[in-house]
């Protein structure tokens, strides 16, 4: 097929184009799970739709692509976050990090410090403000203040006093 030959059939068949786009995007939302590339993949799709309807009339594919897209993105993702957030046993990723075991990478006191947790490091700080957990120190992580972990040790030097 020649090279004017393969715009012809590109132009009679945009909607091969759209849907190699849309699947693109909803095979790369299983990378990221935040639901932005799903509603840009329905943009496509809806591009694709219109390129069925109008074969060659390429700004309106375009227009109702990006229009669908931008709708999605802010009228139907945060609903749909929402949702997802709002159901039962649902934890996010740093809600997840309670309970996990890790190492302190410097001294931990109850203002500063960091330790290392599932291979990535973080700031911490020591549950109780007058404990102090020296480096290589193995933590676990009681709660999240933010996106600072509170930690404990996990294999106390003196009696600590409880969690509240």
């Amino acid at each position: 097929m020649d090279e004017g030959g393969f715009a012809d059939w590109l132009a009679r068949n945009g909607w091969v184009a759209w849907g190699v786009v849309a699947l693109g995007l909803a095979a790369a939302e299983l990378l990221t799970l935040d639901l932005t590339l799903l509603m840009l993949a329905v943009g496509a799709l809806a591009g694709g739709l219109t390129a069925v309807v109008a074969p060659g009339l390429w700004w309106l594919q375009v227009v109702v692509a990006l229009a669908t897209a931008v709708a999605t993105l802010f009228l139907l993702r945060p609903t749909l976050l929402r949702k997802v957030r709002q159901a039962p046993g649902y934890r996010s990723s740093l809600e997840s990090l309670v309970g996990s075991a890790g190492v302190a990478t410097q001294a931990v006191t109850g203002r500063t410090g960091e330790v290392k947790v599932s291979g990535q490091v973080w700031d911490a700080r020591a549950f109780d403000p007058d404990l102090r957990i020296d480096e290589g120190d193995e933590i676990e992580v009681y709660g999240l203040d933010g996106v600072t972990l509170v930690v404990y040790p996990r294999h106390p030097h003196h009696e600590l006093p409880l969690p509240e």
